[in-house]
């Protein structure tokens, strides 16, 4: 029987030690994807975001995966590679 990855995941954050783990890292996620997202609207490759904003291919790269922490200049210079404005918000927990 083969499962696919959601399913898989439903599965595993029924462990509530798991999903408060899994909870805590959403901004990570969150950031990750609307950069992945935004990279991918402005039709551009991580070579060519690379080319724009003077960060490494490697740098975007290890971003793009999670292993790495971006500061707010490498978000602003980021989102100034993609034509986009960068925004923070805090929200109610």
């Amino acid at each position: 029987m083969t499962l696919d990855f959601d399913a898989f995941l439903e599965e595993q954050l029924k462990d509530p030690e798991l999903k408060a783990e899994y909870d805590a890292l959403e901004p990570e996620f969150a950031i990750i994807q609307a950069m992945i997202d935004a990279r991918a609207q402005a039709g551009l490759t991580q070579q060519q975001l690379a080319e724009k904003t003077g960060i490494t291919l490697s740098d975007i790269s290890r971003l793009e995966d999670g292993n790495a922490d971006p500061s707010l200049n490498t978000l602003k210079r980021l989102a100034t590679g993609m034509g986009r404005k960068l925004r923070l918000e805090f929200q109610p927990a």
